[in-house]
């Protein structure tokens, strides 16, 4: 077909749901400066204020130990590695209080497909942490850990979900989605769910009222056509949620981060993703998501100014502070920031900071923050 930008534009101003090619000829052929704008005026069609939310949370690991072998992952141990471990409660209670001392109020839980940690584990960890620590949320696992515990346990989604949800879960990340086709996952992350089974994990998350996240990590070895269809397909099991549901809260794309991977090793794949290409993603993400509210641009990754710049282009959301993380940064990611630093670089970029939780309900900065104690264990980097 022949497309015409300012009509496919115009298209997306009006929140309509463009298709996979719609999306592949503005992304491939529209100038930044319209992606820019249109990303920013359906954000402000979203949340119509100068707010940026940031939250403080500590990403934190179950265990290492994983049988998924993706070629992107640094991480992980295969099991009986000399280096494999399974957090214990004591590590936990040390872990958690200290996020509590910095102002957080969430634990966001992974870890890998251990063989041996199936469904009666997580549930009594979940019951055990939330009894030591009531007003502890639980942001935990994702889609490919929830298919592998229902694997282990040949039980359903909605039987897992049913029961860590009983058990203390509140809310559940998107991990693990990369790129949702299942040629790219062949290639990259074979071990994992395919990219209908994620889809599915986050179906029957939404019908249990399960808040979600939806996330995208680009830039190794799929097309843009495939990049568009994730959209696509995030999009449609968005429209399908309990009207008074959340589904997905929010959308993070990050680009492959590939510091020792074997993707790079084998010359399968390389970061080649600049910062205006990021930045253009996430005004794609605004065009092509129109029924998801909150967008974040990926700090982690990207540093502090293309950050600054995507705040123009769609997102509304810098993350967290990240007082823990141990994946993503095995690859390569090194940016850090503190409580302060985050409010700086929000501030800088001509928006108004404001702490949230994962429901994006704002937050009161706590008083008992200890700055200097944050600063020390966190490096800014510009």
């Amino acid at each position: 077909m022949n497309y015409q930008i300012s009509d496919l534009l115009h298209k997306a101003l009006k929140r309509d749901f463009l298709s996979a090619e719609e999306g592949v000829f503005l992304f491939e052929n529209a100038p930044t400066s319209e992606l820019m704008y249109v990303g920013n005026t359906l954000r402000q069609w979203h949340v119509p204020n100068q707010i940026v939310t940031w939250i403080i949370d500590r990403n934190s690991n179950t265990t290492n130990v994983c049988v998924a072998n993706c070629k992107f992952c640094n991480f992980y141990r295969i099991p009986g590695h000399a280096e494999s471990y399974i957090t214990s409660i004591e590590e936990y209670k040390q872990k958690i209080e200290e996020t509590f001392k910095f102002g957080g109020e969430q634990l966001l839980l992974q870890g890998g497909h251990h063989p041996d940690l199936g469904l009666d584990y997580y549930v009594s960890l979940f019951k055990e942490l939330k009894s030591l620590y009531p007003t502890l949320k639980l942001h935990a696992l994702g889609p490919p850990e929830i298919a592998h515990i229902a694997k282990l346990e040949q039980a359903s989604h909605t039987e897992v979900l049913s029961a860590l949800k009983e058990a203390g879960l509140d809310s559940l990340p998107g991990a693990g989605a990369e790129i949702l086709s299942d040629r790219v996952r062949r290639l990259i992350s074979k071990g994992k769910c395919g990219g209908q089974e994620w889809l599915d994990v986050m179906r029957a998350a939404h019908q249990l009222h399960i808040t979600t996240s939806a996330t995208m990590m680009f830039g190794h070895v799929e097309t843009n056509l495939e990049r568009m269809e994730h959209f696509v397909a995030l999009r449609q099991v968005q429209s399908e949620k309990p009207e008074d549901a959340h589904g997905f809260l929010a959308f993070i794309p990050w680009p492959f981060m590939d510091e020792g991977t074997l993707l790079k090793k084998l010359k399968k794949a390389r970061n080649q993703c600049s910062g205006d290409e990021y930045v253009r993603m996430i005004a794609m993400s605004r065009i092509m998501l129109p029924n998801i509210v909150n967008v974040q641009a990926s700090w982690l990754t990207v540093g502090k100014k293309v950050a600054q710049v995507c705040l123009h282009a769609g997102a509304n959301d810098w993350g967290s502070i990240m007082i823990e993380e141990n994946v993503v940064s095995a690859a390569g990611a090194a940016f850090r920031f503190t409580a302060e630093g985050i409010q700086n670089a929000i501030s800088e970029a001509g928006f108004t900071p404001q702490l949230r939780n994962q429901q994006y309900e704002y937050r009161t900065l706590p008083s008992h923050i200890v700055q200097q104690e944050l600063n020390h264990k966190t490096m800014i980097v510009n």
